[in-house]
Formats: structure tokens, C-alpha cells, sequence
């Protein structure tokens, strides 16, 4: 059975947003909310979770500094890509691509 962590360096993080590479960060960081921004723009509304539960995240790990754009709501993933009985209304691929 396998098994994932996550593991996330404070100090590491701080340097990336504070040091000599806080720049990179900052840029990254902006570059997320614009993300974000046109994530919530596009999310299908009925009640606002969705669109209230998508936020973005820092995280560093060996490969350096990354930005995750998503949501922790189930039905998510329906939305995005659709089922049989659902036509998909994506909104995070779109976010993305106009962000680029």
C-alpha cells in the first residue's frame, strides 16, 4: 500500500517569499490570483460554495516553489468535466488559459 505526505518547510517558504527569490514568489503569487480571480468569474453559480471554496496556495518542495489553484468542494469535478447526465461547465482549465 502506498502512501503520500505533504510536507510543508516554513523557513523554506519564508526565504522564497523573503529572500533573494521573493520576487519569483511574488510574481507566482500574482499570477495565482489572477487564476483565482477568473476561476470565480467562470464557476457556475447556484448557491456560491463553489465559487466562495476556490482559493490558491504557495508550497515548496525539491523541485521549488509552486501555486495550486482549486477547491475542496465534491461536486467539483462534475462541474469541470461533466457526467453522462450533465454537460461540463468548466471553469479552472479556462482560468488558466486566460490567465496565460
Amino acid at each position: 500500500m502506498a502512501g503520500a505526505a505533504v510536507v510543508l518547510y516554513p523557513a523554506a517558504l519564508q526565504a522564497m517569499l523573503n529572500g533573494p527569490g521573493g520576487l519569483v514568489a511574488k510574481d507566482l503569487a500574482r499570477r495565482a490570483i489572477r487564476v483565482e480571480s477568473a476561476a470565480k468569474r467562470l464557476a457556475p453559480v447556484d448557491t456560491g460554495r463553489l465559487r466562495a471554496s476556490i482559493t490558491w496556495a504557495l508550497y515548496v518542495d525539491g523541485g521549488g516553489i509552486h501555486a495550486r489553484i482549486g477547491t475542496n468542494v465534491l461536486y467539483a469535478i462534475f462541474q469541470e468535466l461533466g457526467t453522462r447526465y450533465m454537460a461540463a461547465h468548466p471553469f479552472l482549465v479556462p482560468a488558466l488559459r486566460a490567465a496565460a
